[in-house]
């Protein structure tokens, strides 16, 4: 049986005519919203400084004053829906609530029934404007191609079980260095899951301070720290029915490790200063570049948390792992700078394309899209060829020791494994400042071999070896 949109609200009915204020409480507690029902305006401001309330239901006319005088007066906070009630007359007062803040009015006689419809359209209204704070562009600068068919085919896994559950989905966790698309993956979930038509919020853990980020992920109550003036629903909240992506997850205090991973056990949340708590289906996607075991080893992370996020886990390999995919996503990202700036994008040419399969990469994705850009702006067509990445690797076959730097790619005209050894070996003898014997050892093979090898590289042993 699907849960009611008002499990769990805390309900101010505001209604002079007892048995119609009998009616609508006794419906809403059935439908288990917690209702406190008042018949003037003086009751409903009293109530009103003593406990929060999700949604305000208030008559107009009563017999000391209007229920439109705790809209003027802004009794209720921004966080509390507010809906009025009016006899067929009373519709111009009704939009005149509208202007005044109220979410909706309902025109008397109606049926409870309608409630629950009109409240959970209002509370979807409250949770988009939170959930706009924190909405970002829904561009992706992600490109599958055969060094992703891995990731595709687990995130294709993921959705098609999010379709089956429905509900309470699963937490996702995705690994990856920085700047390597784990947004991209994020959206790409939300996008093609379930829950496309719910919110999408994003959270920068790293940027959000600590002494804020407990209210910011949760809300929190009037009067709950000094500058509460009013309540404030939280992040986790503004995503309930959609997705909450936090970035740079390992960022966040312990603390709100903790409460974080009670929101996931028990779906539900208090807000900060709160007594009660308030049920809340919100999908968590998280993120880290840090190795979260290694963070559990150090204390810097909780082991419990780490052992309910890691269900579905997506590793994003680094740019400098993709291969060809390199030039597939920098064509993409090239077209799409291109039609920002009104042009036709330019082909690559080949000691491009051969710099940009040589580069290491550190930045990834990101450092890549700025290369491009810049390479657009700056160069033109001209500046396609990426110079300034690396003379040696235009030629594919790359300088001296090319080959132990990530990213090195086999030149199509063939590669000597012999000069290969050698250049180990003039290492090895290097670290270990001449000596043979230590050479071999740090090599793990005997001494002739390395004499041999010295040889054949024209390099000269230490006196005595």
């Amino acid at each position: 049986m699907p849960k009611s949109p008002l499990s769990g609200l805390s309900i101010l009915v505001l209604e002079d005519e007892l048995l119609l204020r009998k009616r609508i409480a006794g419906f809403l507690e059935k439908e288990g919203a917690s209702v406190t029902a008042v018949g003037t305006v003086q009751a409903a401001r009293q109530a009103a400084e003593s406990l929060p309330f999700d949604v305000a239901l208030m008559d107009v006319n009563l017999p000391d004053g209007r229920g439109t005088d705790l809209l003027r007066d802004k009794v209720f906070p921004a966080t509390t829906t507010q809906l009025v009630m009016t006899a067929e007359g009373g519709v111009a007062g009704a939009v005149e609530a509208v202007r005044m803040g109220a979410a909706d009015y309902l025109v008397k006689p109606f049926d409870p029934e309608e409630l629950p419809v009109r409240l959970a359209h209002a509370r979807k209204s409250l949770q988009a404007k939170r959930a706009d704070e924190f909405r970002r562009g829904q561009e992706a600068d992600l490109v599958f191609g055969e060094s992703l068919a891995g990731v595709r085919e687990q995130l294709q896994k993921i959705t098609a079980a999010d379709r089956r559950l429905g509900s309470h989905l699963p937490p996702v966790l995705i690994e990856g260095e920085t700047g390597t698309g784990k947004t991209a993956i994020a959206r790409w979930i939300h996008r093609n899951g379930p829950r496309a038509d719910g919110p999408m919020v994003e959270l920068n853990c790293s940027a959000m301070p600590e002494a804020l980020a407990e209210a910011e992920l949760f809300g929190h109550e009037r009067g709950a720290f000094t500058d509460a003036k009013a309540a404030r629903i939280g992040l986790m909240e503004a995503a309930d029915g959609g997705s909450l992506f936090l970035d740079e997850l390992p960022s966040l205090a312990q603390s709100l490790q903790a409460k974080l991973l009670t929101v996931l056990e028990d779906h539900s949340l208090r807000r900060v200063g709160a007594t009660r708590p308030i049920a809340v289906d919100s999908r968590i996607i998280a993120a880290t570049n840090a190795d979260l075991g290694v963070l559990v080893a150090a204390g810097k992370f909780r082991e419990d948390l780490l052992h309910r996020l890691d269900l579905f886990r997506v590793r994003l390999p680094p740019l400098r792992e993709r291969g060809q995919d390199i030039i597939t996503l920098a064509e993409e990202l090239l077209a799409r700078v291109c039609k920002r700036y009104g042009q036709k994008p330019p082909a690559i040419p080949s000691e491009g394309r051969a710099r940009l399969l040589a580069h290491a990469w550190p930045g990834n994705v990101r450092e890549l899209a700025h290369e491009l850009e810049r390479a657009v702006v700056f160069g033109g067509e001209r500046g396609l060829s990426f110079a300034h990445l690396g003379a040696a690797a235009a030629s594919g076959e790359g300088g001296e020791n090319d080959w132990m730097r990530p990213g090195f790619r086999f030149p199509e005209s063939g590669f000597s494994l012999e000069s290969a050894i050698d250049q180990v070996v003039a290492r090895a003898v290097e670290q270990a400042d001449g000596n043979v014997s230590a050479a071999a050892r740090l090599l793990g093979v005997s001494r002739d071999v390395v004499r041999y090898r010295m040889k054949s590289a024209g390099l000269t042993p230490k006196s005595g070896e």
